[in-house]
């Protein structure tokens, strides 16, 4: 089930912090629950991405992103993502996860997580392209930044996640998989 109490609580959170700018760092504190689990008693891989939900939306909410998107009566959608993961997360670990906008380009928005535990260690990072949504699909990033009263241009993304969602780009859709037996 989806932790909707614990995304309440962060969203609480966040109401109360100082607004962000884009680009700017939002820290969020965490643990690992043993619902959290999988069956080697680790952080299940799917809730780690549910876990940076509760990092990525009190960000949006501190950038004024999440006040916008209802006010425009627009979604959210993620669009794809790239995650590493590296060390082991056991129950009651206690976790940071710092959020931030990387960049856009005219379509998608790419936000950058990484989950640190208490050694310092960062026992994973992604990388989520995301786009805002309307009745006629995605919503272009102009219209985004228009809409929250923001100038400027983008920052130059690294050059990993530029080539990491070019080769997205070329990966066919729908796939092609042989059907199973």
């Amino acid at each position: 089930m989806y932790p909707f109490l614990r995304l309440a609580y962060q969203g609480i959170v966040a109401r109360r912090m100082p607004p962000l700018a884009p680009g700017d760092v939002h820290v969020s504190h965490h643990v690992c629950w043993p619902w959290d689990l999988d069956l080697w008693w680790e952080l299940n891989n799917g809730r780690t991405l549910t876990i940076f939900d509760l990092g990525r939306i009190p960000m949006a909410i501190r950038t004024g992103l999440i006040d916008m998107l209802r006010a425009q009566r627009w979604g959210l959608t993620v669009a794809g993502s790239v995650v590493r993961y590296r060390r082991r997360v056991r129950m009651f670990d206690r976790l940071e996860i710092r959020s931030r906008l990387l960049g856009w380009d005219a379509r998608f928005m790419y936000v950058e997580q990484a989950m640190w535990n208490s050694r310092g260690d960062c026992t994973s990072h992604a990388v989520y392209r995301s786009a805002v949504t309307d009745a006629s699909g995605i919503v272009a990033t102009e219209r985004v930044r228009a809409a929250m009263g923001l100038s400027g241009d983008a920052p130059e993304m690294p050059g990993w996640v530029r080539d990491c969602f070019a080769a997205e780009d070329r990966r066919p859709w729908p796939p092609e998989m042989p059907e199973g037996a």
